[in-house]
C-alpha cells in the first residue's frame, strides 16, 4: 500500500480508488474542508449527500469546486430540532450509506448556546453530530464506516461532564474547543464499540493545520498572533515553523480514514496524516507533535460522555441487538 503522509491529497490519496456505487455523507458541505471532501469523493464516483445550515451557500460553493452533482439536505447542528428534521428525512429516503463523515465545526466562539441550551462548540460539534449520526445508523451499511473531525486541540481540554456548559467554569473558548475535540473523538471509540460487531468501524482524525472558514471568530490578527507564539515555540526546541495545509492536503485523512485505510487498523483510533497516531502521552507536545492524549481513547471515558449526551439530548440510542444478547447471556 502507498504510503501517504502530511503533504498527501485528496486527489493523491483516491488515486486509482473507483468509489461508484459507494454512498457518503458528508456533514458542513458550505466550505472548506467539506466541500473538499464531497468534490473528492464524487470525483472519484461516489453519491454523496451533504448537510449544511446555510444550503444557498452550500450550492455556491460545490459549484465553485465543480461539484454540482451533490445532493443536500438542510442541518443546523446548533439545532436539534433541525438536526432531527434532516435525519428524518435521510430516514424516510431510506437509502444506505457506506460512509459518514461528521465534517462540520465550528471553532473558538464566544460564549454562548446553541437553540437547545448548551454550549456553543460542545453542542455543536459533539451533540448535534451525537444525535444525526445515532438516528441515522441503521441507514449505515454492514462493513462501514463513521469517520468524526477532531483536532490536535483536543489536546487542550479532557471533556467536562459535570460542568458541560460552563455553568461554573469560566469560560474560555480554546478550553471549549478541546473539550468539544475530545468528544468527538470519544464518540468515535464508543459508536466503534457499539457497531463493529456488524463490521461498522468508527474513526476519528486530525486534518492538520488549515487556512479555512473555522477561524471566522477569532478577532482580527488574533491569528497571527497565535502562530507568531508558535513558532517562536518551535524555534526554541529545534523544530521548523508551522507551515499550513492546503485544503486538499487537510482533507486527505478524512478520505484516507474513511474509504483507503484498514477499518480494522483505524476503528477507535485517532488519525494524522494519513496515518494511525500511536504517540498516547500526556507530557507535554508541541503543536506539531502528532499524539493523542490518553483520556481521549479511554474506553471508560467515552461510555461515560456516551450516557451523558443521552442525557443532555434525551434521548436514548439502544446498543445492537448483538450487544443486548450478550448482556442477557452475562
Amino acid at each position: 500500500m502507498t504510503a501517504f503522509g502530511a503533504k498527501s491529497t485528496t486527489d493523491e490519496v483516491l488515486n486509482g480508488v473507483d468509489l461508484t456505487g459507494k454512498r457518503v455523507l458528508v456533514t458542513g458541505v458550505s466550505a472548506g474542508l467539506g466541500v473538499e471532501t464531497a468534490r473528492a469523493l464524487s470525483a472519484h464516483g461516489a453519491e454523496v449527500v451533504g448537510t449544511a445550515r446555510d444550503l444557498a451557500k452550500a450550492k455556491r460553493a460545490l459549484s465553485k469546486a465543480g461539484a454540482e452533482n451533490i445532493e443536500l439536505v438542510e442541518v443546523d447542528l446548533g439545532d436539534l430540532k433541525s438536526v432531527r428534521a434532516g435525519a428524518d428525512q435521510l430516514l424516510a429516503d431510506g437509502r444506505k450509506f457506506d460512509l459518514v463523515i461528521a465534517n462540520a465545526g465550528v471553532m473558538r466562539t464566544p460564549f454562548g448556546h446553541t437553540a437547545d441550551g448548551f454550549e456553543t462548540q460542545f453542542g455543536t460539534n459533539h451533540l448535534g453530530h451525537f444525535v444525526l449520526v445515532n438516528r441515522i445508523a441503521p441507514l449505515v451499511t454492514d462493513g462501514g464506516r463513521l469517520v468524526n473531525l477532531s483536532s490536535a486541540g483536543h489536546r487542550y481540554s479532557d471533556v467536562d461532564l459535570d460542568d458541560p456548559n460552563f455553568e461554573r467554569t469560566p469560560y474560555d473558548p480554546m478550553v471549549a474547543y478541546g473539550r468539544s475535540k475530545t468528544a468527538n473523538i470519544l464518540f468515535a471509540v464508543e459508536f466503534d464499540r457499539r457497531h463493529k460487531g456488524r463490521g461498522v468501524r468508527a474513526t476519528a482524525v486530525h486534518p492538520g493545520g488549515i487556512r479555512t472558514e473555522l477561524a471566522r471568530y477569532m478577532k482580527p490578527g488574533e491569528l497571527d498572533e497565535w502562530v507568531m507564539r508558535i513558532d517562536a515555540d518551535l524555534v526554541s526546541r529545534g523544530e521548523p515553523p508551522l507551515e499550513f495545509k492546503t485544503v486538499p492536503q487537510g482533507a486527505a485523512t478524512s478520505v484516507w480514514a474513511g474509504v483507503v485505510a484498514n477499518g480494522d487498523e483505524v476503528g477507535g483510533r485517532y488519525c494524522a496524516d494519513c496515518h494511525v497516531v500511536t504517540n498516547v502521552t500526556d507530557s507535554e507536545l508541541s503543536v506539531l507533535s502528532d499524539g493523542v492524549r490518553p483520556y481521549a481513547l479511554n474506553p471508560e471515558h467515552a461510555e461515560a460522555l456516551w450516557a451523558k449526551s443521552e442525557e443532555m439530548v434525551g434521548e436514548r440510542f439502544d446498543p445492537p441487538v448483538a450487544r443486548v444478547a450478550e448482556a442477557i447471556a452475562v
